[in-house]
């Protein structure tokens, strides 16, 4: 048995879009600790678009962006093929079950109020793509 760094095209990939540079920082850095190749993106426009690009494995929004909005980017995956599956965790201050349910309505499979423990971060972006703790 050897002891060699995993590939990073083995490595799971999420896609981060938030406009936070201290959370997107936070999120990144929790989330390559546990093993994930990350996507970091300030913004949902871009976001988007490498969302498609890249196809990751799991994508977590921030719902309250400049230009499109997580709940926007999440409809937009839905509705094209090639994104439909990806699972998507909305990352919000909104925390009112409105806001709660209009998450999970357009097909997010996650919603995570801010503050939220880093550690349940992973806990849950582990358990959306069916992953055992690192």
């Amino acid at each position: 048995m050897t002891n060699e760094p995993t590939p990073d095209t083995a490595r799971p990939v999420a896609l981060i879009a938030e406009d936070d540079r201290d959370i997107r920082e936070l999120v990144t850095a929790k989330l390559t600790a546990a093993g994930y190749r990350v996507l970091a993106y300030s913004n949902g426009q871009t976001a988007l678009a490498a969302t498609q690009e890249h196809q990751p494995d799991v994508a977590l929004l921030d719902v309250m962006m400049p230009g499109i909005s997580g709940i926007e980017i999440v409809t937009r995956l839905r509705k094209d093929p090639r994104t439909s599956g990806i699972p998507v965790i909305l990352l919000t201050a909104k925390s009112q079950e409105f806001d709660i349910d209009s998450g999970y309505a357009v097909g997010a499979a996650d919603y995570i109020v801010k503050p939220f423990s880093p550690r349940d971060l992973v806990i849950r972006v582990n358990a959306v793509l069916g992953r055992s703790p690192a």
